[in-house]
């Protein structure tokens, strides 16, 4: 596998700050003997958010670049805890939460804006988990999206 790092540096992305905690909960819990449960993480990036419904207020397109934002999110909360994204053996579960009017069966479509930055950065072997993108009527603070991750890490 690759340097991590060296591939998000060659795509000219810079991992964001961990987010703040909305609530009472780990953003990252071990589980077992060297497993992760990552916390939902929303697409707020460097004061950037996707506030509103796919299906209204936002285009596919848009909804992939907010699932990015949450996988972004995501990788900052587990550098912040392995110390070294590099660590990661595979990614077992992503499960993708999708606001979006009733009548919006793109979900899929916009969770792939997370599983195709997974890949590229990862690899086919690491980086294609199992996965649901499952649309809901709101999330919290009105987020267009929500993303969490099981892996293996070594």
């Amino acid at each position: 596998m690759n340097n991590v790092y060296d591939k998000l540096k060659e795509m000219g992305i810079v991992l964001p700050s961990p987010p703040l905690k909305g609530g009472i909960y780990s953003p990252v819990k071990e589980f077992g003997r060297n497993y992760l449960y990552c916390s939902g993480c929303g697409p707020e990036v460097n004061g950037h958010n996707f506030i509103g419904k796919l299906g209204s207020d936002f285009t596919v397109e848009e909804g992939q670049m907010a699932a990015k934002n949450c996988l972004l999110n995501l990788l900052a909360n587990l550098d912040q805890y392995l110390g070294d994204l590099n660590r990661i053996q595979c990614f077992a579960k992503l499960l993708g939460f999708v606001n979006c009017t009733d009548l919006f069966e793109q979900q899929p479509q916009v969770i792939n804006g997370a599983s195709e930055l997974l890949k590229e950065l990862f690899g086919d072997e690491i980086g294609l988990p199992a996965r649901s993108a499952i649309g809901t009527n709101a999330l919290p603070g009105g987020i267009a999206c929500e993303i969490e991750l099981l892996l293996e890490y070594k």
